[in-house]
């Protein structure tokens, strides 16, 4: 009883239900006896008297453990073992025979057939169930060894993962089943290292047999990439890593390793480099791939003493398109551009590792290519220049191909490039101060109109940074109340009456008077115009309320205002509220705003123009004729005056086209009932001629320059006084 507890709790305690037994042997008194003792150490029993009812049960069923009586009538336990080890299970399942033969040649007919253990029949049971755990035991580990070898080819499989060795002639290669799955061959099939070097590809082939012999040479790891050729034509990456193994005295006797298909994870990586150094949109470099190229071709340039260029190319009115035709059309035109400068030069798609240290006299020239930079700004890489012509006839290449029309949704368009070079050693020793060098050149590009190129020269830095200084300034110019207006009247020749007065702006930047040509256009290119125009709208409201205070004045003053002022949805608040802070008329203020600004955002600007009409605030073009438009739109736009442009003023009395140009536009005004006066007059010359066509108001020179507020009191009272604008001559008026 105590034997039996202990076996069922040692099956208890592995947790395991007990061992299902077959018990074959044709004695039914040793088969009751055999049976009972095997059931009492917890084991399940299922007995049967022959070797053909044995083999037809496990048929449907297989126990873990036969015990077979060797001599039986009919089918012998020798005949059974060796047919249920045909049987599907049968091959590893653990047989013990049972002999009443202690000979030698009993026991060994016993193993040929294929039991495991033998057993000479006795009494003695505790040496049966010794014999009968070992069994079970031993069964037990090969079925979990088998389970793990599973397991492992398993998870080997999924890694694409192979084991193999290596030892010298005449065993040579041998590869695992797994292995040979890697290499797209049959489990089964043999493959020498000569058939191994055979399916790498192409120059690889050599490049690996020269790596095994240094390899062998020096006993050292293996641990490398190759691309193989499988047979069914694909193309694989695999990874190869061996160690070597030595023997007793020390001397390398052969190599371990692994074969691993690596292809999926080496495009993966490849994918992310690829992400990580090249732009999405475009497939150029990106900054940090061009950063990285450029740096290792200013390492070249210094070890071999020649230059290289950086060359930044920026698109010209790009945000135009952007915003007109939308980012995608912005983004096609982006590809096109790319491509268009990469087709310039030997541009490189080679992927340079930023991880790796490249020697910096190796391969030089792959660093050559097109990048965007980001934006609409590119960089052109030059690794090495003979001249600065070389690197401007770069870019005058550029310059042509950024020209040709481009064709968005079924049109073409037009775009162009500015290009600033800078060269090493000249222009600046760190890739830092070339790219900011050739910045510099391309923003004086820009400041010169633009469409061309310009080499980097030192005297370009300087204006940059009077350029910064005068930006900086002119912020602070607002807040410290260094804006001051003045006012050039508008004379009525005929009548020798003055109309009205323009404000023109200056900048009293300490003891110097700064003049609107320059600081105006960086103004409107930082969006200081637009509150420096409400300052000006205010100020131009105070001023007409002084002068009728203090010399009873009353004059109308027309103020310019950028095409940007328009878009802003206040503006008739802005102009009503000055109007009414100072108590004055909305008459007595006018809008002048230039043809070519009117036109760049024409729709957005007539909501705006109606609106102040209604008011009473006058809306007067400058420089009329100088844009590009159409003159369709004074039909359109609720203007009441137009002023000739002192581009058609200054040759009249000299050649006739000028005349005949002033003449047409003061016919035109006057066909649609406009005002027209004439900007520019500087002498007598173009007076007489604009009186002759027609024009009788002017302004210019010849009568006044812009005058400080204080002082237009005084020379009205000198040069017009019999009719100067008082309030009450206006109010009889």
């Amino acid at each position: 009883m105590k034997s039996a507890m202990f076996g069922q709790s040692e099956e208890d305690d592995e947790g395991r239900s007990p061992a299902h037994i077959l018990l074959v042997d044709d004695d039914e008194i040793n088969l009751l006896l055999t049976a009972t003792a095997l059931r009492e150490q917890g084991l399940q029993v299922t007995e049967v008297t022959s070797g053909e009812a044995a083999l037809r049960l496990m048929q449907q069923w297989t126990p873990q453990l036969v015990i077979l009586d060797a001599l039986m009538p009919g089918m012998d336990g020798f005949a059974t073992c060796r047919q249920l080890r045909g049987l599907p299970g049968g091959e590893l399942l653990p047989v013990l025979m049972l002999t009443g033969l202690d000979d030698d040649a009993s026991i060994e007919r016993a193993y040929d057939a294929g039991a495991n253990d033998f057993f000479v029949k006795s009494t003695q049971w505790s040496l049966l169930i010794g014999r009968v755990r070992n069994l079970l035991r031993a069964a037990r580990v090969q079925h979990e060894l088998m389970c793990s070898r599973a397991k492992l080819a398993r998870a080997l499989d999924l890694a694409r993962m192979g084991s193999f060795d290596w030892r010298p002639a005449p065993r040579g290669l041998r590869l695992e089943p797994e292995a040979l799955r890697v290499l797209g061959r049959s489990p089964r099939q043999t493959l020498g290292l000569r058939q191994m070097l055979r399916a790498l590809v192409g120059a690889e082939r050599h490049g690996m047999a020269a790596l095994l012999r240094e390899v062998l040479r020096h006993s050292t790891v293996l641990d490398t990439d190759a691309t193989v050729a499988l047979p069914d034509g694909r193309r694989r990456i695999i990874h190869i890593e061996a160690e070597p193994e030595f023997n007793e005295q020390g001397s390398l006797c052969g190599y371990t390793g692994v074969l691993q298909d690596v292809t999926d994870r080496r495009m993966i990586e490849d994918k992310i480099k690829r992400l990580a150094n090249f732009d999405a949109l475009t497939g150029l470099p990106n900054r940090r791939q061009l950063i990285w190229r450029a740096e290792r071709a200013l390492e070249h340039a210094r070890h071999q003493g020649h230059g290289f260029a950086l060359l930044l190319i920026d698109l010209d009115r790009f945000k135009g398109i952007n915003d007109t035709l939308g980012h995608g059309a912005g983004d096609e035109l982006l590809v096109e551009i790319g491509r268009r400068l990469r087709s310039c030069l030997n541009h490189s798609d080679q992927l340079s590792d930023l991880g790796s240290d490249i020697h910096p006299l190796r391969s030089h020239r792959v660093l050559e290519a097109v990048g965007r930079l980001g934006g609409d700004e590119f960089v052109a890489l030059l690794p090495e220049v003979d001249s600065e012509a070389q690197a401007e006839a770069l870019a005058e290449a550029m310059l042509r191909v950024a020209r040709a029309p481009v064709l968005l949704d079924g049109r073409e368009y037009f775009v162009t490039a500015s290009v600033g070079i800078s060269l090493y050693p000249r222009d600046g020793h760190t890739v830092v101060d070339l790219l900011r060098n050739a910045d510099v050149a391309m923003y004086s590009v820009k400041s010169a109109g633009r469409n061309a190129l310009q080499v980097y020269r030192p005297h370009l830095a300087g204006m940059g940074r009077q350029k910064l200084e005068l930006e900086s300034a002119l912020h602070k110019a607002l807040e410290r109340g260094e804006l001051v207006l003045h006012y050039q009247p508008k004379v009525e020749v005929g009548g020798n009456r003055v109309t009205g007065v323009e404000a023109l702006m200056r900048w009293q930047r300490g003891t110097e008077l700064v003049l609107p040509s320059e600081f105006i256009s960086l103004a409107e290119e930082t969006g200081l115009i637009v509150p420096m125009s409400e300052w000006a709208i205010r100020e131009a409201a105070r001023q007409i309320r002084n002068w009728r205070d203090q010399f009873g004045l009353d004059l109308s003053v027309a103020i310019n205002l950028p095409s940007r002022a328009f878009e802003r949805t206040d503006l008739v608040d802005q102009i009503q509220h000055a109007a009414l802070l100072h108590g004055v008329p909305l008459r007595s203020i006018e809008l002048e705003i230039t043809e070519t600004g009117l036109m760049k955002d024409l729709q957005e600007v007539i909501p705006a123009l109606h609106r102040l009409t209604q008011s009473g605030v006058g809306i007067s073009i400058d420089d009329f004729g100088t844009g590009y438009s159409s003159l369709a739109y004074l039909t359109q736009l609720p203007i009441s005056e137009v002023k000739i442009d002192r581009s058609f003023i200054s040759d009249l009395g000299i050649t006739e086209r000028s005349s005949a140009v002033v003449t047409a536009i003061i016919a035109l005004a006057r066909s649609l009932g406009l005002r027209v006066i004439a900007e520019g007059v500087e002498n007598d010359r173009q007076r007489e001629v604009l009186c002759r066509l027609g024009c009788a108001t002017m302004q210019g020179f010849l009568f006044a320059e812009a005058l400080p507020a204080q002082d237009l009191p005084d020379w009205l009272r000198r040069v017009h006084a019999p009719k100067w604008p008082t309030s009450e001559l206006m109010a009889l008026g």
